[in-house]
């Protein structure tokens, strides 16, 4: 098994000193938030965290800290964070302004919808998910030039100063990064373009604590800080990305990377008992998703229930189910569906209609043989970022699996994403085994695969407070909903409502999938009794969540312990 490392918070005191969220440390001691004056980055790297942290220090705005500390995370976190990948950011200023920016991947021009089939009809090899033709367009660096443009207050070079240097001058390999290593090692043959980035020089591991040096993506991100999106889409490294894809038999071409466009839209809009809710809309699903689900819930006492007992979990789940139904049958790139319902699905109306076939004693069945959902790997990064003047940013980003593809273009230092995987690759069929092949999300050229990505930004009288959002895949949706409710209808703080027991419930198959020792036995029997069925697992989500308290300018930060099964810290 691949690991993360584990998330840190880094906050910034009145006296612009910060607090490095470890253990032993109030900050990383799980329930206990990191509090803050001036501003707070929680990410899943403390590196990453302290670069943000370092640019708000230097006057720098919400965004600004963002583009730096996704730039870190690709750098610093290559299972997740990436400039070969895609993403959603979520923004909401203190002066109301809200807006997001879509950078999701997108299929090569010579893509077509029956790409990953053999004579049978079947999916040859996995190919969907393994090799060069899973790779999507990558979108992150386009998102983020745009994202700064839009929004953003220093100079684009300085922001990518601190992850040319950590990549230069390289940082301490840790024991989490032991497993990806000994995979390139023992497939060298067939990535060898990764094992010469992962391995010294080539062949070995590096042993936990030596500075790990990556000068091909320090070079590449040079180019970026010079010429900004271009450095990216045009010129050399462009060239690499292309003569790599010919040289391997790939789909994506020059003009695929020039003609590449990243799009800031509306953030979709809901309210919740009283906040705002902003999330991203398609072709993410976790926007749309998590309003319906708050709409349904909302017609619920949740607080009377009580947190995480039988009553309360039924409820849940029979949310999720019926949103998750929803995503499948409806959801994808809206450029390819001009139709797609968002206000209906998003209504207060809709979710009344839904409301009424809730049983409260029974559990609701799942058709298979209407829909079904298609598989979305749990490596994705979030983090969250608050400036000084209470501006937010909740952004996840991802190359799908860990580590993507986990091809590396040669001479470029960077991973490729393997996001094709997230379109239908079968039309027509949806069946019990996890296939999904509904229009909306087929194969198609320059088109967006539908995501499960959260970034949340809820707001109360006009201005932000709570900013959060979760790596997951499928389970994204869930994670982000629960720490709402956590906060909202259970006055938890952030660090308890992100640390509670978690559930997720996505339609099909039919099964809930529940946190392994945080859930009591009594609970699961009366939940069982419902008709409900269980699948005990190790953990869901990481989440890294902001809180805003306006009254006291105090942001409280957490960062999830989920992101290990446990860890010793030694010296």
């Amino acid at each position: 098994m691949i690991r993360l490392p584990r998330p840190h918070a880094w906050v910034l005191s009145s006296l612009a000193m910060f607090t490095l969220a470890t253990p032993g440390l109030s900050a990383q001691s799980g329930r206990i938030p990191a509090r803050g004056r001036n501003g707070m980055v929680v990410s899943s790297h403390y590196l990453a965290s302290q670069a943000g942290r370092d640019i708000l220090r230097h006057g720098g705005n919400a965004i600004d800290a963002a583009v730096a500390t996704a730039f870190a995370l690709a750098v610093t976190l290559p299972s997740a964070g990436n400039i070969g990948g895609g993403g959603f950011l979520v923004y909401a200023g203190a002066n109301g302004k809200t807006t997001s920016f879509n950078f999701r991947e997108r299929a090569p021009k010579a893509a077509k919808q029956t790409m990953y089939l053999g004579p049978d009809g079947e999916i040859k090899n996995d190919s969907n998910h393994e090799g060069i033709l899973s790779v999507g367009v990558p979108g992150t660096v386009a998102g983020l030039w745009l994202a700064h443009q839009r929004l953003g207050k220093l100079p684009w070079g300085k922001l990518l100063q601190p992850a040319i240097k950590l990549a230069e001058v390289g940082w301490p390999s840790t024991w989490d990064m032991q497993d990806i290593q000994e995979y390139f090692k023992a497939n060298a043959g067939q990535f060898p373009s990764s094992a010469k980035v992962f391995l010294k020089p080539g062949k070995e591991l590096y042993k936990p604590g030596e500075m790990w040096k990556q000068p091909e993506l320090a070079a590449t991100l040079r180019r970026i800080q010079q010429n900004g999106r271009d450095g990216f889409y045009k010129g050399k490294t462009a060239q690499l990305v292309a003569d790599f894809m010919r040289k391997n038999s790939g789909l994506i071409t020059e003009a695929d990377l020039a003609s590449y466009e990243a799009t800031e839209q509306p953030a979709v809009h809901g309210t919740y008992r009283g906040y705002d809710v902003y999330g991203m809309g398609p072709p993410s699903s976790g926007g749309i998703a998590l309003i319906e689900m708050l709409n349904i819930l909302e017609g619920y006492d949740l607080k009377a229930m009580g947190h995480n007992s039988a009553a309360y979990l039924h409820v849940l789940t029979e949310a999720m189910r019926r949103a998750f139904a929803d995503r499948a049958r409806y959801v994808g790139d809206p450029a390819f569906n001009p139709d797609l319902p968002v206000e209906r699905l998003a209504s207060k109306e809709y979710a009344n209609s839904l409301r009424t076939k809730i049983d409260l004693a029974h559990a609701s069945p799942s058709n298979p043989a209407k829909f079904n959902d298609a598989y979305e790997s749990d490596e994705t990064t979030h983090f969250s970022v608050v400036d000084a003047a209470g501006n937010a940013v909740s952004m996840t980003y991802t190359l799908e699996y860990g580590y993507g593809s986990r091809i590396t273009v040669d001479g470029a230092g960077f991973l490729l994403n393997n996001e094709m995987g997230d379109f239908n690759p079968i039309p027509g069929r949806t069946d019990s085994t996890g296939l999904i092949g509904t229009a909306p999300n087929l194969v198609a050229p320059g088109k967006q695969m539908l995501s499960s990505m959260t970034p949340t930004i809820l707001a109360k009288d006009g201005k932000p407070v709570l900013v959060v959002g979760s790596p997951g895949g499928r389970t994204i949706i869930n994670t982000v909903l629960q720490v709402v409710l956590n906060v909202v209808d259970h006055g938890m703080t952030i660090g308890q409502a992100i640390e509670a027991g978690r559930i997720h419930h996505q339609w099909l198959p039919d099964v809930t999938m529940m946190e392994r020792n945080l859930f009591s036995i009594d609970t699961r029997r009366l939940y069982e009794g419902m008709g409900h069925r269980i699948y005990v697992e190790g953990g869901q989500g990481s989440t890294m969540g902001i809180w805003i308290d306006w009254n006291k300018h105090l942001f409280y930060g957490a960062a999830d312990t989920r992101a290990f099964d446990g860890k010793a810290v030694g010296w």
